[in-house]
């Protein structure tokens, strides 16, 4: 059996437009402690969730209404033995229109089972993804990590 990347599937009755504009704001659902933007192609943005995880990511594909696509340049995972399992991993956002209703895949290519942070992160992914994310756009408010000064880390 081949492993596979995780992926998780939302179905929300907001436009491909909406859905893609709403990914685009990070710190509305994923973290506040965030630095860097990522609305254009080639952005770049750093998440920081101290002592647990920090990853800077660039944009890579901007598709309006169909598709997000950001490459994971650096990380640190501060709880697991392999620190930068995410580096070099695509984390994508595939949107499809789906009658009156919008379908979201995530996919983060790369985390697959056989990674150490595989079980944490997946269920990391599901809370933000499935969670806040979905909450989003079912209540107009996310539960993204709340802002803190920024720790030193590894990667400072």
């Amino acid at each position: 059996m081949t492993p596979s990347d995780f992926t998780t599937t939302l179905l929300v009755d907001q436009s491909p437009d909406e859905v893609f504009n709403t990914i685009n704001d990070v710190d509305r659902w994923w973290t506040e402690n965030l630095h860097g933007t990522s609305h254009q192609l080639n952005d770049e943005f750093t998440v920081h969730f101290p002592g647990i995880h920090e990853s800077t990511q660039k944009v890579v594909t901007l598709i309006p209404g169909q598709k997000i696509e950001w490459l994971v340049t650096e990380s640190d995972l501060t709880r697991f033995q392999e620190r930068q399992e995410w580096t070099g991993t695509t984390i994508q956002f595939d949107i499809t229109s789906k009658g009156d209703k919008t379908e979201l895949r995530f996919t983060h290519v790369g985390l697959v089972p056989d990674v150490q942070c595989y079980t944490s992160c997946t269920q990391g992914w599901t809370h933000f993804i499935n969670g806040s994310l979905l909450h989003l756009f079912t209540t107009g408010k996310g539960n993204p990590g709340k802002s803190v000064a920024k720790s030193k880390t590894a990667m400072d």
